[in-house]
């Protein structure tokens, strides 16, 4: 069985992050002069381009190792069903290989990143806990 180079809670942290950022949907009312009391904070649902929680993720995968991020990737791939565990080194290799644009933009362009992440690591026989709300470090 292949080794991880990132934990296994620095992923829980980003699956959980993921999960938050796939339930935005596209602004419906731009011009609402309501408040938050008054929609049922409904808005907070909208991806304005702004979201706190976009930030968060880039900043915090772009505070990784290369190899972090070469794994994170090879991971989401492996959870999509890109390749087998039996395969990681060539989804490593295609990972390292395509790092031309940030790791974190084209994660985030990923529908179904904590998905992919969360199959990964069960591909790894790994589980993480969805209790985490404060990323970790090393």
């Amino acid at each position: 069985m292949p080794e991880l180079a990132i934990s296994t809670e620095k992923v829980g942290f980003l699956i959980e992050k993921a999960r938050e950022f796939d339930v935005k949907e596209e602004v419906t009312d731009a011009e609402s002069g309501s408040n938050g009391a008054d929609d049922n904070m409904i808005d907070v649902l909208e991806d304005t381009g702004d979201d706190p929680v976009v930030q968060e993720i880039s900043g915090f995968i772009a505070a990784m190792s290369e190899e972090e991020q070469i794994d994170l990737v090879a991971l989401m791939r492996l959870g999509r069903g890109d390749g087998s565990i039996e395969e990681w080194d060539d989804l490593r290799r295609e990972a390292a290989d395509g790092r031309d644009i940030p790791t974190a933009r084209y994660l985030l362009g990923e529908p179904l990143l904590g998905d992919y992440l969360a199959e990964g690591l069960d591909a790894f026989g790994l589980t993480w806990a969805d209790e985490r709300t404060t990323p970790v470090s090393d």
